[in-house]
């Protein structure tokens, strides 16, 4: 895999930016963060004319290239740091990303009779028009990350299993059990549907739990996908780890033992919460929307849920009935 725009060895860049999307009518992108004082800051590569950073590093994209038929540009950001020159890459995206509500589960695949969490389920959740595809990301034992909802699949434990022998396993259609590279590179050939990244919570204990984010975080990072995912979890520190290596990030919480102010308090983004939750706590939805803070709930799929949900005007809803949710939103 290119390491492009990763200095080696670190779970996170040395530059971060505060966002990753322009328009045409919103031109500036994002200010530029560094993890360390960086002196005479400057725009590297074929693209550099094609920016500007103010005297405040908030990189902005110009008119014309703003209006071109391009999905994405590479920008090269270059400085002085203590040991020497550092350089980054960032990815800036058009933002043409869906604003509906709907995000599928594990992928479009019951309706579709495909397999969760594959490729095909991921490309299905694009061409139905979905907002974000929903998939579960474990660490091998050789920490390579691979994308599977249990932590188990076909009898085989992966955080105990090495790459190569999961890189033999077939998903019931036929696909390989898709690493996050290869699941990452898929949905970054498009830019309509939002990856949200569900870092599963490790069997074998905190620490791996938290060294499986670093590696997400990191992968996300090198692959320059960072105008694509965002990041959901049912281990609230494994949560706030990814605000703390990459604080331009969306992160929501899962568990559903949280209130919106603990969530505001922690610099989360929202709130994941399965149905029955949201259910007990309805003013939750409010609260959260009063605080700028997201609201999804999973896993939604009776259309009488759905209605009820819609009614109360949620973000976004998780279900594996995407299909139904997308024609009653249209209706």
């Amino acid at each position: 895999m290119s390491t492009a725009g990763m200095l080696s060895g670190m779970a996170q860049s040395v530059f971060s930016l505060a966002n990753y999307t322009y328009t045409p009518s919103q031109l500036t992108i994002g200010a530029l963060r560094t993890q360390e004082p960086i002196k005479r800051l400057s725009l590297k590569g074929p693209n550099a004319k094609l920016f500007s950073l103010d005297n405040v590093n908030r990189l902005s994209i110009k008119t014309g290239a703003a209006n071109a038929d391009k999905p994405w540009y590479d920008v090269i950001v270059e400085g002085i740091g203590a040991k020497g020159t550092v350089r980054d890459t960032f990815r800036v995206v058009k933002d043409t990303f869906i604003r509906n509500q709907v995000i599928a589960h594990r992928g479009a695949w019951k309706q579709a009779g495909t397999t969760e969490n594959s490729l095909t389920s991921l490309q299905n959740a694009i061409k139905l028009g979905c907002m974000g595809s929903e998939f579960d990301v474990h660490m091998s034992s050789d920490s390579v990350l691979f994308v599977n909802h249990d932590h188990t699949i076909q009898g085989i434990e992966i955080e105990k299993t090495p790459a190569a022998e999961l890189e033999k396993v077939k998903l019931s259609n036929g696909e390989s059990l898709p690493t996050l590279a290869a699941y990452l590179s898929e949905g970054m050939q498009q830019t309509k549907t939002k990856l949200i990244l569900e870092i599963k919570t490790s069997r074998l204990g905190k620490d791996r739990s938290l060294a499986l984010t670093e590696r997400v975080v990191k992968m996300v990072h090198q692959m320059k996908a960072q105008a694509w995912v965002e990041y959901i979890a049912f281990d609230y520190e494994v949560c706030k780890k990814v605000k703390a290596l990459t604080p331009e990030a969306k992160v929501s919480y899962l568990m559903g033992d949280k209130t919106p102010e603990q969530l505001a308090a922690d610099h989360l983004d929202g709130f994941d919460y399965h149905q029955t939750v949201v259910r007990k706590n309805e003013a939750w939805i409010q609260d959260a929307r009063q605080r700028k803070l997201s609201t999804n709930v999973w896993t939604v799929n009776d259309k009488a849920d759905l209605s009820w949900l819609l009614g109360q005007q949620v973000d976004y809803i998780t279900t594996n009935e995407p299909e139904l949710l997308l024609s009653m939103i249209q209706k």
